[in-house]
């Protein structure tokens, strides 16, 4: 057989390293054999001591290269050659035209004797007032930007005012939509993005204390498509460092229902902002519940829409196979609209698909196979019992018909380490450097300690946990093609499965513990088709006030 150039000199090298391995070895024995035995026992591992002594060349030789790689300057928006994809083979979304059809805005029947009166609106009343020049762009803008600068000190959720483009932005906007030129529902609504999307001339922190002056210099994809649907950017809102919970190098992000609590996060000041009425609406990201979870505790509703729906160029990585961008709002259907403005490829992130997003508020919830997680709900005791028990009523008062479900048994949890190792690869150089020593979170469960942790996880059993999760998705795959919605609350199983099979969920409001902790429900669907959940969960928060009931800041 005659070889190509190209393979033939492909071949040549895989035996030339080939006769390395078996050729006595030059490379320094740092690793001895006791070493490595001592290695191999921290991840359950035993094997004879003369194939620990067989493999000792190779270890060292590895050794070498790992050394040589950390020398390597990698930028850290650089992403490794592999991807992950929902959507299993053959099940790929087609491309066709969505199917978009929101609700008919019309202007509310409001008056007021100040603009702050508008601040807790949702998105579809804000822009059905700003489309009629009811109210402008730059009165909400100025409105947005003094409550953020009042409420900033008490709840720590602004890391950078954008007072100075906003205004500039708001100008803009009232200029065009007085010309005419309305570009949509976003046009003019001011907004606040989580501090980890890139912003070209604006600092770019990540919480984080090592990166407290990083200056980018260029636009994440989210932000250039907010910018093009006419929103204006008021403020880069805090997020916990390096994306995990709500502490960042200025403190805790504090919950507007109780400012003696957390946020929760990472998406801290974002749901935390939206939810005390500082923005018309703000952008979160999720790995493992960053939308979900603060979005629940600050009573706001919190859209994780399909891994690989919206590009994260720009995005600060944590994990590239489970990373999401979404809208965090104070209704469901802003929530849609945020997302129409944002999703779909840009030639930069190639998890990015051309999947139609569909999305009718209309659509007959008879028709929808809807299951809830029966036995979870049961579980519960006391207060939040009873809130969930009249959540699910209301759903079922919609004309959804609710059956009891069981999710998929799977050690789920045993797959979390997939995330700690993709994390600990992302930070690895401040994790070697000792920069994470500046981090205010130290303990046991926060980034310098998972870091570091996760450098005693093995490629080996990373790359068969992807291979479990694969399984996970088949099965995931043939729940949801039973069911059409699934229901459950926050704290379900369902959050930490979809986030690995990459579902979308959505959370609202469902009621008020004790007067100061708003309790989600969560409404998940099947790849790509955000508008089914999205279209339950707008059916809820149509039949109940909750919507209406926001917190007491004076």
């Amino acid at each position: 057989m005659m070889l190509g150039p190209a393979l033939a000199a492909v071949l040549s090298e895989v035996e030339l390293a080939a006769q390395q391995r078996n050729s006595p070895d030059q490379t320094p024995q740092k690793v001895t054999v006791e070493m490595l035995k001592q290695a191999l026992a921290a991840i359950g591992l035993e094997f004879p001591e003369e194939q620990l002594k067989l493999a000792l060349n190779g270890v060292n030789r590895n050794l070498a290269s790992y050394e040589r790689l950390r020398a390597l300057p990698i930028p850290y928006d650089t992403e490794p050659a592999f991807r992950f994809l929902p959507a299993l083979p053959g099940k790929e979304p087609k491309k066709r035209p969505a199917k978009f059809s929101p609700s008919k805005i019309s202007v509310p029947s409001l008056k007021w004797t100040s603009t702050e009166e508008l601040a807790f609106l949702p998105l579809t009343d804000l822009a059905a007032l700003v489309k009629a020049r009811r109210v402008s762009s730059t009165e909400l803008t100025r409105m947005y930007l003094e409550r953020l600068k009042r409420y900033a000190p008490k709840l720590n959720f602004v890391v950078t005012l954008t007072e100075d483009l906003a205004l500039r932005e708001a100008a803009q906007a009232d200029a065009e939509i007085k010309s005419g030129k309305y570009r949509g529902p976003l046009h003019g609504i001011p907004y606040g993005a989580k501090d980890l999307f890139a912003t070209k001339g604006i600092r770019t922190t990540w919480g984080a204390e090592p990166f407290e002056n990083q200056m980018i210099d260029y636009d994440a994809t989210v932000i250039t498509r907010m910018r093009d649907a006419g929103a204006v950017l008021v403020a880069k809102l805090s997020m916990g460092a390096l994306a995990q919970g709500g502490l960042w190098f200025g403190g805790m992000t504090k919950n507007p229902w109780n400012t003696e609590r957390t946020s929760s996060g990472s998406s801290a000041g974002s749901a935390s902002a939206t939810s005390a009425g500082c923005v018309g609406f703000s952008i979160g990201t999720e790995t493992l519940g960053s939308i979900i979870s603060p979005s629940t505790a600050c009573g706001v509703t919190g859209l994780r829409p399909t891994y690989g729906r919206v590009s994260r160029y720009g995005a600060m990585g944590l994990s590239w196979t489970m990373d999401k961008i979404g809208p965090i709002c104070r209704g469901v259907e802003d929530c849609a609209l945020v997302l129409n403005a944002m999703y779909g490829p840009d030639g930069r992130d190639n998890t990015t698909l051309d999947a139609p997003l569909d999305w009718n508020p209309a659509m007959p919830l008879s028709k929808l196979r809807v299951g809830y997680t029966k036995t979870e709900f049961d579980r519960l005791t006391g207060d939040r019992k009873k809130i969930y028990e009249d959540a699910l009523d209301a759903c079922r008062k919609t004309g959804m018909k609710l059956e009891p479900v069981e999710l998929p048994e799977f050690p789920t949890q045993q797959l979390m380490f997939l995330l700690s190792a993709e994390a600990a690869a992302a930070f690895d150089d401040i994790t070697r450097d000792g920069q994470v020593g500046k981090l205010k979170g130290q303990a046991p469960g926060d980034w310098p300690n998972t870091f570091r942790t996760a450098r005693a996880i093995p490629a080996v059993e990373y790359i068969r946990a992807q291979r479990a999760r694969t399984l996970l998705q088949h099965k995931m795959d043939d729940f949801f093609s039973r069911w059409d919605v699934l229901i459950s609350s926050n704290q379900s199983a369902s959050l930490s499965i979809t986030n690995l099979t990459g579902q979308p969920q959505v959370v609202v409001k469902c009621g008020i513990l004790n007067q100061d902790q708003p309790l989600g429900l969560c409404f998940a669907g099947r790849l790509y088709e955000e508008g089914t959940p999205l279209r339950a969960a707008l059916a809820y928060e149509q039949a109940t006030e909750w919507r209406k009931v926001h917190p007491k800041l004076s």
